[in-house]
């Protein structure tokens, strides 16, 4: 019997970003996946602030030089490598120098959101899509950490689901609490390109705050996953009344063998008890 493949796609990851819990989980769940006999991707973006010298990013040239157009504008897309040795597992990293250069990550050095974050969301997402279609290896699981991944569950389910890699594919969405204060570009839905805006989801794109970008995400997904002790009322109240899969906040004892179950759960097409 072959192997269950999760690929895991994160915001942040330690050691490479700053410490939270987000980047605490995306950084032990995939090992511990790994280590319950399960094969093993993840992506995260290759912020500016990530020491490449430190932790040893290459460039992957093979998976490198394709361009996506966002917004009637080519971006290359750079892959880049690093290992994380203790967890023998390999970290790949979505890099373009219009959007990952900059030393900040979500803010500007005067704390004012980027305002191409939007672009940065889309670039990431469709980055690691193109770069698993190359790589060949189809995921059973994607299981997407952070607001920047939002866009994960719509490509996947909507865009690129007739693609052999991708059409048997669960998404899995854990919500947390690292949210932004601003609203998005309100032409995101519009540089998303969508064949089908009539999708009930997309009505929360007309004001793409941290809640209704989540609201998206989760609404597409097969699963849902509150990541964070502690969400805003709005996200508790809304994934109250979500008819699919929910598996409320774990400790960092237990969510490795809760979450390794709801992926075997949804593999088997069994019902898994809501909130």
């Amino acid at each position: 019997m072959e192997k269950t493949k999760v690929l895991f796609v994160s915001q942040l990851i330690e050691p490479y970003t700053e410490d939270g819990h987000m980047a605490n989980v995306a950084r032990h769940l995939p090992q511990r996946i790994q280590e319950r006999g399960k094969e093993i991707r993840t992506f995260m973006p290759r912020f500016g602030c990530i020491n490449e010298r430190r932790y040893q990013l290459h460039e992957v040239i093979r998976l490198s030089g394709m361009n996506l157009i966002i917004n009637d504008s080519d971006h290359p897309l750079i892959i880049k490598v690093a290992s994380i040795q203790a967890a023998r597992m390999q970290v790949y990293f979505i890099d373009n120098e219009e959007f990952f250069k900059r030393k900040t990550i979500i803010e500007d050095e005067r704390g004012k959101f980027h305002k191409d974050n939007d672009e940065r969301m889309i670039f990431f997402c469709r980055g690691v899509i193109e770069t698993v279609k190359k790589l060949g290896w189809a995921p059973d699981i994607v299981h997407c950490h952070g607001w920047m991944t939002s866009l994960m569950p719509y490509y996947l389910k909507n865009v690129f689901n007739d693609d052999p890699i991708f059409n048997n594919t669960r998404v899995v969405y854990s919500v947390y609490d690292n949210g932004y204060k601003d609203s998005m570009n309100k032409n995101l839905e519009n540089k998303l390109e969508a064949k089908d805006t009539t999708l009930p989801a997309f009505s929360h794109l007309s004001d793409p705050t941290f809640d209704n970008l989540n609201k998206f995400a989760m609404e597409i997904s097969d699963a849902v996953i509150v990541g964070s002790e502690k969400i805003s009322p709005e996200l508790q109240k809304y994934i109250k009344q979500i008819d699919k899969p929910v598996l409320d906040y774990c400790s960092e004892e237990e969510y490795a063998e809760k979450y390794s179950e709801l992926y075997d759960e949804l593999m088997q097409g069994e019902v898994v008890l809501g909130n």
